[in-house]
C-alpha cells in the first residue's frame, strides 16, 4: 500500500468563497473512490484547527506506487484537479511514502 497526503494553502479570497471551494475540493475529489483504479480510500480534510498553516488536506492510500502513477494521470482526477484544486492552490506539499 501506498500513502499519498496532500496539503494545500489556497490563494486569498473572501472566506465564504474559500468555504465554497474547500467544499468543492472535498465532494469530488472523495468521488473519485470506486472510479480511478487503485485508489482505496481518499479523505479531504477541510476544517483546519487555528494553528495550521495549510486549508485543505488529502489522505489516501493506494494499492501501489503504480496505481499512484495511474492515479495522478487518470482522466478522471485530472479533471477534478484542474477544475477544482488547481485554479485556487498557491501552494502544493506532497508526501508519498510505503
Amino acid at each position: 500500500m501506498v500513502k499519498h497526503v496532500i496539503l494545500w494553502k489556497l490563494k486569498d479570497a473572501p472566506e465564504a468563497d474559500k468555504k465554497k471551494i474547500k467544499e468543492e475540493m472535498k465532494k469530488n475529489l472523495e468521488a473519485l473512490v470506486g472510479v480511478v483504479p487503485g485508489l482505496v480510500s481518499l479523505k479531504v480534510e477541510i476544517n483546519p484547527l487555528a494553528s495550521s498553516n495549510a486549508d485543505v488536506m488529502l489522505d489516501s492510500i493506494l494499492e501501489s506506487e503504480e496505481a499512484l502513477k495511474g492515479y495522478q494521470s487518470h482522466p478522471a482526477h485530472v479533471a477534478v484537479a484542474d477544475t477544482y484544486v488547481r485554479p485556487y492552490a498557491e501552494v502544493r506539499l506532497c508526501m508519498d511514502y510505503e
